[in-house]
């Protein structure tokens, strides 16, 4: 019987090959669990990544539309960024939803932990579903060229089982969100 807390992988060294204010990427010398050598390389995210689900009193929501540059294609998403591991995840959740949006939120539950390509990163990320909500001005970063787009809930639900919003973090949050959502209707 196998024991899943046991790690199958020996690691015989490591090496820093690049390094940002974002990223950095280890390429590890390893011995697999049947017993071969080989490499491993693995992305380290320097922040968390935070994901907020708004719905506002009429059962709308708000997706962020922006290019991404390492797909080199336009994404509908949810509003998300990174939160530094040092700071508390609602705070960043709160500061990314204002930024993004403009809005603050009287209500914030998180609803999901994942891991975005565990296969290669260690990137963690977190949703929190946002309620009660009260408008105000956005605060984009000068990276940021964002589309704001409000839509019914049910639609960008839709978005998702049509893969027309692909970005994993939105797609398990808008599912999860949904499933929350449903149970909470008499």
């Amino acid at each position: 019987m196998h024991d899943e807390h046991v790690n199958p992988w020996q690691t015989l060294s490591t090496e820093s090959v690049y390094d940002n204010p974002w990223i950095s990427v280890r390429e590890h010398q390893v011995i697999n669990p049947k017993g071969g050598r080989g490499i491993y390389g693995v992305v380290h995210m320097k922040n968390k990544a935070i994901g907020i689900i708004p719905i506002d009193a009429e059962g709308n929501t708000y997706l962020i539309g922006q290019y991404r540059y390492a797909l080199n294609e336009y994404s509908w998403e949810i509003p998300m960024g990174g939160g530094l591991i040092e700071i508390d995840l609602l705070e960043s959740a709160k500061r990314e939803l204002k930024e993004e949006t403009g809005f603050t939120a009287q209500r914030w539950t998180n609803i999901a932990r994942l891991h975005t390509s565990n296969s290669v990163t260690d990137e963690e990320g977190f949703v929190f579903l946002a309620e009660d909500l009260i408008a105000g001005e956005t605060e984009f970063e000068e990276t940021e060229d964002l589309k704001i787009k409000k839509l019914p809930f049910a639609e960008a639900v839709q978005l998702v089982m049509d893969n027309q919003i692909t970005d994993c973090i939105s797609v398990a949050g808008i599912l999860k969100a949904h499933k929350i959502l449903s149970e909470r209707q008499p």
